[in-house]
């Protein structure tokens, strides 16, 4: 799979979990990328994506400063 067709993937991933509601809840960054926390706000329901290209952690990085803008 190209780099990019990961990062598509990871996008829509991650585009899904905030489709549904989910609020990114934590990011822990290491050497395989980054674990990204989803937080559902009604029924406490966590999820976790592995994000591991550069495109993928600036996405949900802007969308991260975008949810915390909003508070």
């Amino acid at each position: 799979m190209s780099e990019y067709q990961q990062f598509q993937d990871e996008r829509d991933k991650i585009d899904f979990f905030i489709g549904k509601g989910y609020r990114i809840n934590g990011v822990n960054e290491h050497l395989n990328g980054a674990t990204v926390d989803f937080l559902h706000p009604t029924g406490n329901v966590t999820e976790t994506l592995l994000i591991g290209t550069a495109n993928g952690r600036k996405y949900f990085s802007s969308l991260l400063i975008k949810q915390n803008q909003g508070k």
